[in-house]
């Protein structure tokens, strides 16, 4: 099977997206296919929806010899007109790999009208879909309806290999110190970072610390806002930032040495890292928004809605004072990353389905 698949910038970016990107090219990769990357410049907004007006783009998929063009949903600004022009010239199929939508996000209902607009037109344009939630497919079937082709296959949490031994976690329970709290995300609005911290400064500073692991360039601005934040609360010394982690092993001995995954992000088209986090036996907590539902049950971790600060420092709270909790929960949190699919298990069901599409 000959594939293309379009994204912004690199394949190597690190987030969750990515990494479901990447996992997939892996694997059919690995199977014997062909797959070649068009990777578009990430530029502003605007730039992207005039990609929909670009000659040289519009010639390159037009002459692309696939069997089959795999888009990251994430390019609908420039690909929601230049797709209705593209179909009436190639004879593959177009399947988008939609992550969540970006009118989705939390920002004024007025902005999400808008993005709506070239989401909902660039969702009608292709002719199958590849989804990593039920939310997410939900989120599609409320905008368009839902008549065409799809899959849901989950993302998984093994990049890091097997779970923890029950051993480990036991006795990382009981170190009795600070509850160690850990933040893996990008530092962007979305990711609730923010929340945490007003979070922690309704805590007493001994009783935790915080590390924040991810990028601060992403947006320069939300992160000197965070780290003002940090220095008006009076917690810089409760938190120690790491920045990005690329490598795979350095994270995970990272992880070994944590007690709590906190990640109240305002909306998640799925959410790896809890699922990841749980591999090392480690409760999450993430919000109602979006998808965390999917993976954060019952004993596992704590929901709470996004931006609520206040039942967010209740929860720390009650994990800092009752540590046979938090131990019985660390154990869950493992047990519920054990019951899960593994990245071979939902790549297959995406290649299978690919080559339905052939027929």
């Amino acid at each position: 099977m000959r594939v293309a698949l379009i994204i912004y910038g690199s394949l190597e970016t690190i987030s969750g997206g990515y990494l479901y990107d990447r996992k997939l090219v892996e694997f059919l990769r690995a199977a014997g296919d062909q797959v070649q990357i068009v990777s578009l410049p990430w530029r502003t907004y605007s730039a992207h929806l005039r990609d929909n007006l670009d000659q040289a783009l519009f010639a390159l998929l037009r002459e692309l010899r696939v069997d089959l063009l795999l888009q990251d949903e994430l390019n609908h600004p420039s690909l929601f007109w230049l797709n209705q022009r593209l179909r009436r010239l190639i004879g593959y199929p177009i399947i988008s790999i939609v992550h969540h939508l970006r009118s989705s996000e939390a920002r004024a209902a007025w902005q999400n009208t808008l993005y709506r607009l070239p989401e909902r037109a660039y969702l009608k344009t292709v002719d199958g879909f590849v989804f990593n939630s039920q939310t997410t497919k939900q989120v599609v079937t409320n905008l368009i309806g839902l008549n065409k082709p799809h899959v849901v296959a989950v993302p998984a949490g093994d990049r890091f290999g097997p779970a923890l031994p029950v051993e480990t976690i036991q006795q990382r329970v009981g170190h009795g110190g600070p509850l160690r709290l850990v933040f893996v995300g990008n530092l962007i609005e979305r990711k609730g970072l923010h929340t945490l911290i007003d979070a922690l400064a309704q805590l007493d500073a001994p009783s935790y610390m915080l590390t924040v692991v991810g990028s601060p360039t992403v947006d320069h601005d939300y992160a000197a806002r965070v780290k003002n934040l940090v220095q008006s609360h009076g917690l810089t010394e409760r938190i120690r930032w790491t920045g990005a982690i690329a490598d795979s092993a350095a994270l995970g001995r990272l992880l070994v040495e944590q007690d709590v995954l906190v990640v109240p992000s305002s909306y998640e088209g799925y959410g790896i890292v809890y699922l990841e986090g749980m591999g090392f036996g480690l409760p999450a907590i993430g919000t109602t928004g979006g998808a965390a539902h999917e993976i954060i049950r019952p004993g596992t971790g704590f929901l709470i809605e996004p931006g609520d600060s206040q039942t967010l420092a209740e929860h720390l709270s009650s994990l800092i004072n009752n540590r046979e909790g938090l131990h019985q929960m660390s154990l869950a949190a493992r047990q519920r990353f054990l019951n899960h699919p593994r990245w071979a298990d939902s790549m297959a069901a995406i290649r299978a389905f690919l080559l339905e599409q052939l027929h």
